[in-house]
């Protein structure tokens, strides 16, 4: 069965080294980039660095047992029974990992996933008109809801999860509304844990050793993800067969393509001093996956004044509004491009006897052909006239198991990377920053 691979065919110098696994002659910086991501390998799977309280998630695919995904799975076919809609209120690694799997294997142009009910997200903004027409629609419509908090204090998801619980239980009464809520929070100890055990909730567990933005395998993105339609166990077998790839007693460099992600990132880092990776796609249902990365790179490794800026572009559209940058701009950034490479459907270009648009050059030709040839075109441009590095992370096809492999690889490469730079990969102190600055004006 094929699996996630690298292609560094557009990498320039470091997609050379990579394709090789050489040192260049004069590579004394590439060599101690390489020998500073072995040394991280060892210290993410010994548990010997900076927020080793936090690694739970290393090991978690393979340790999840078929009871509890089947026990989420009983619970949610109970949910889809009662509502039309499911609210899942929570921010940051509580929601964005659920979204990010939802959007890429639902129908794109429909709302929900067949026989499921349509997901909504709730508590990631403090947008008032937002959550004043998600109270019209609730309405209208039977729901139920998921709050995912470990505390129970985080101001967005501690207000929405106030107005949506109250508007729950004036709808159905308090007894029925118990029935239509799930908490997933702390194992013993914070507010909402301590609602959900008055209220008579059912509850799963935020892990205590895994932190928010590597928690969509947990029950945080699992349940959640069952409710909307998702098929876990699927899901859960590919993070296991990644995490079965990535970990060993020796770090493989020609079969980890972790440590092969990691090692490039930090050559265009440190070596070429690029500021910036850019995620790019030409398959929208990767948008949201996208973003997910964001914020599993950003938090994990933007501190001290260190780490590359995430950040993503979907083409061929932004081709049209960022591809005159990106080709010809300030060199600040590199591109890892998620290329998908096979479609679940086929629908063939038709001939046109008039051929007004010009297009009768493609007749004939599948739609995924066409956008194929455009992907190339557009690595050829960037790599060889723009001078911009480029990595393909080749996803076989777009389904539960190979989303769960995507997932694991970027999270591994991540506590990779972030290791390498000598920063802690799993905290993020300046996001409390605007927090207290916030709560002081609010007069806390």
């Amino acid at each position: 069965m094929k699996s996630l691979r690298l292609d560094f065919t557009y990498g320039l110098e470091a997609g050379k080294i990579l394709a090789n696994l050489i040192e260049r002659q004069d590579g004394s910086t590439v060599a101690a980039l390489k020998e500073s991501i072995g040394q991280a390998y060892r210290t993410l799977l010994d548990g010997t660095g900076a927020g080793n309280d936090f690694l739970g998630w290393v090991r978690l695919p393979a340790q999840i047992p078929a009871s509890e995904l089947d026990a989420m799975l009983a619970k949610a076919e109970d949910f889809k029974k009662k509502s039309q809609l499911f609210v899942c209120i929570g921010i940051g690694g509580s929601y964005l990992g659920t979204r990010a799997v939802t959007e890429a294997l639902k129908p794109q142009l429909a709302s929900r996933m067949p026989g499921c009910p349509a997901i909504v997200y709730a508590g990631h903004q403090l947008g008032q008109d937002y959550m004043n027409e998600l109270l019209e629609l609730l309405d209208q419509h039977d729901y139920t809801l998921c709050v995912i908090s470990k505390s129970g204090t985080t101001t967005e998801p501690a207000i929405a999860f106030r107005l949506l619980r109250n508007h729950l239980e004036k709808k159905y009464g308090k007894e029925e509304a118990r029935q239509r809520i799930v908490a997933i929070t702390d194992r013993a100890k914070g507010a909402l844990r301590t609602l959900a055990t008055e209220e008579g909730y059912t509850t799963y567990m935020v892990p205590d050793n895994i932190g928010g933005r590597y928690s969509v395998l947990s029950p945080v993105g699992l349940f959640p993800l069952a409710v909307a339609g998702i098929d876990i166990k699927a899901l859960v077998a590919g993070a296991a067969q990644m995490q079965e790839r990535l970990i060993a007693d020796q770090l493989d460099w020609t079969g980890n393509i972790a440590a092969q992600y990691a090692l490039f990132r930090q050559i265009q880092y440190a070596a070429y001093g690029k500021k910036v990776e850019l995620l790019v796609n030409f398959e929208s249902r990767f948008y949201y996956l996208s973003e997910w990365w964001k914020q599993l790179y950003g938090e994990s490794e933007g501190k001290q004044g260190k780490g590359l800026f995430p950040s993503n572009a979907g083409f061929t559209t932004d081709l049209h509004s960022l591809g005159q940058y990106i080709q010809d701009g300030e060199r600040l950034f590199f591109e890892s491009v998620l290329s998908l490479e096979k479609q679940n459907t086929r629908i063939v270009i038709p001939q046109d006897a008039r051929n007004l648009d010009g297009m009768n050059f493609v007749a004939g030709k599948e739609m995924a052909y066409v956008n194929q040839k455009a992907e190339e075109g557009t690595l050829m441009a960037h790599s060889e006239q723009g001078n911009v590095p480029v990595l393909r992370i080749c996803v076989p096809e777009l389904n539960a198991l190979h989303i769960g492999e995507l997932i694991y690889f970027f999270e591994f490469a991540c506590g990779l990377s972030g290791y390498s730079m000598n920063v802690n990969p799993f905290d993020q102190p300046g996001v409390e920053a605007y927090k207290q600055n916030m709560f002081r004006l609010l007069g806390k």
